[in-house]
This record gives structure tokens, sequence and C-alpha cells, in this order.
């Protein structure tokens, strides 16, 4: 695929991911995922921006992906997670208080969390964080991206909702679920064509 296409697609679908943290998720203080999950935590505690401490979480992570998955997929990861952190970092400028109730924000925010993640996996990229790791595993065992996922991530998720509210942690492995079955839902996809083409060859 040609560079340039590549950089856009990706570029969009890690939009997508930081417009429903900044926009839908993190005003209600739901984390979205592992480093999400700290970043909110530093947020509540300490007042660290959400994108200073998501940009340096997911780059003290991409020296696992270049040793497991490549110097690639590290490269487009960590434009990924650039672009996701301006994203978050202007929408939380521009921003005052939340959307909607939590139950719709959560459902919108979920919904364009997976998608936006989904894109990204799907074309060899991811988000950083937690999400490399997902990869990592997924590669070396053969597991759903979407389910690894969910494990990783739903264990980090219990210290932000003890720390921050009880109410976090079914909120936020509600988004969990939601956005980690649209993932392998767009995953999958890919993968029954591939088995397609081998078939009608």
């Amino acid at each position: 695929m040609n560079v340039v296409r590549k950089g856009t697609i990706l570029g969009i679908a890690a939009s997508i991911q930081g417009l429903a943290m900044a926009v839908f998720l993190f005003p209600h203080f739901i984390p979205s995922g592992g480093a999400a999950s700290v970043s909110v935590l530093l947020n509540y505690l300490l007042h660290v921006p959400f994108a200073i401490t998501l940009w340096v979480l997911n780059a003290s992570l991409l020296l696992a992906a270049v040793k497991w998955l490549g110097k690639e997929n590290a490269l487009w990861t960590m434009y990924c997670v650039t672009v996701t952190s301006f994203v978050v970092n202007f929408l939380n400028s521009h921003l005052i208080g939340t959307v909607s109730f939590i139950f719709v924000d959560l459902l919108i925010g979920s919904i364009l969390f997976g998608i936006g993640i989904g894109i990204l996996f799907r074309m060899g990229a991811s988000s950083g964080g937690m999400d490399i790791l997902a990869l990592i595993i997924s590669k070396l065992k053969g597991y759903t991206p979407g389910k690894t996922l969910f494990v990783i991530n739903g264990s980090v998720l219990l210290l932000t909702g003890i720390v921050v509210d009880l109410k976090i942690i079914l909120f936020a492995l509600v988004c969990q679920f939601i956005g980690t079955r649209i993932l392998d839902i767009i995953c999958q996809l890919e993968y029954k064509r591939s088995l397609n083409r081998l078939g009608n060859q």
C-alpha cells in the first residue's frame, strides 16, 4: 500500500480514537485502556495532562514493538500515538464538560474507540501502550487481539476503579467489552477475506 495512503488512513483511525477518548470517555474519567487508565489516574491525582501521560507511556513501550513486531510497526505506532495525543490535547483545550449522559457517551465513545483501534490493528499498527502487548501475545500465541486486550486492560482498570471511583470499573469494562468486540469483528473480516481468496485459488 502507498505510504501516503496508509498514513492518511492510520491518521484518520488514530483521530477517531482520540475523539472517542477526549470527547466521550475522559470527561467522565472513563479510561479506554491500560495507558489511558494510567493517564486518568495521574490526571485525577496530580492533574497531569492526559496527552503527556499517553505520549510518554506509549513511547516507552515502542522498544517491545521494535523487537517483536518489527521496525515498521513501531514507526507506524509512534505516528498513531502522536496523532492520538495531539487530537486529545487539542480537544481537551476546547471542550468544557461532558457531551451527554454518561451512558450515552459511554456507548458512543466505546463504538468509536473500537472502530479506530480496529482499523489500526488491521493495518499492522496500534495505538501503543497495552495494544502493543496484545499484538505481541496475539502474534505469539494465536489469541484474538480483542480478547487479549480485554484481559490485559481489564486487570489494569481495576486499579483505576479503586482509586478514582468503583463505578469506573463497570463503565471501563463495558467500554472494553464493546470496543474489543468491534476490534475483533474488523480484524476477523480481513481474516475471512484472506481465507476466501485462498479458497478461490
